[in-house]
């Protein structure tokens, strides 16, 4: 895993990120990023270090990602599932703005996201925080401005079986996969749910 280590997939997934919003005429960093988090069920490997969501009702670990508009990768982290999505707010927006040049100046999140220590963590980067609710009385599936990019994002990393478990001894290397799903899902940008690749 040292390729890993080196940051290799991770500065991959940079440059080919610039170039898909070169591509779709927009800025090369983006000025706006969405966050949210995703649980992943533990086994034997990774249970040392699962955590339980409540919510969920299971043990595992979080992965908390951030997106530009196009659902694209900027930066994830992983921590036992019982830590609070907004906890990882300060640590989110300060990778946010080292992988962009802090070019960041919004990030959208859900209501897991309120509080106003979540919105002092996310100034303290230069960013301001918006969250964006649901409309009260509605239920089912709503597609809610801005926020349903990183849920596509998601949808399309579950489709690589290695991401659908947390089966990694290390954060690290599951952490490093998540890199290695975004490079690519850049790298097909036509169709990025391409099945046989996926694994």
């Amino acid at each position: 895993m040292r390729w890993f280590e080196r940051g290799c997939f991770e500065t991959l997934r940079h440059d080919l990120r610039l170039l898909t919003r070169q591509e779709a005429l927009k800025n090369n960093e983006p000025t706006v990023a969405i966050i949210d988090s995703r649980t992943l069920q533990s086994t034997p490997e990774s249970g040392h270090r699962a955590g339980y969501d409540g919510g969920k009702k299971r043990h595992g670990t979080k992965i908390h990602r951030a997106v530009d508009t196009l659902g694209n990768l900027i930066t994830v982290l992983a921590t036992p599932a019982n830590e609070q999505d907004r906890a990882q707010v300060r640590d989110l927006c300060r990778h946010v703005q080292d992988v962009t040049g802090t070019n960041v100046e919004v990030v959208y999140a859900d209501q897991g996201y309120t509080g106003d220590q979540t919105a002092l963590d996310a100034a303290e980067r230069g960013v301001e925080r918006q969250v964006i609710q649901r409309p009260s009385g509605k239920t089912g599936v709503i597609l809610l401005p801005q926020r349903w990019m990183v849920e596509r994002s998601f949808a399309w990393t579950s489709r690589f079986r290695r991401l659908g478990r947390d089966l990694e001894p290390l954060s690290s290397t599951l952490i490093g996969f998540h890199f290695v799903a975004g490079c690519l899902l850049l790298l097909n940008t036509r169709h990025p749910i391409f099945g046989s690749l996926a694994g």
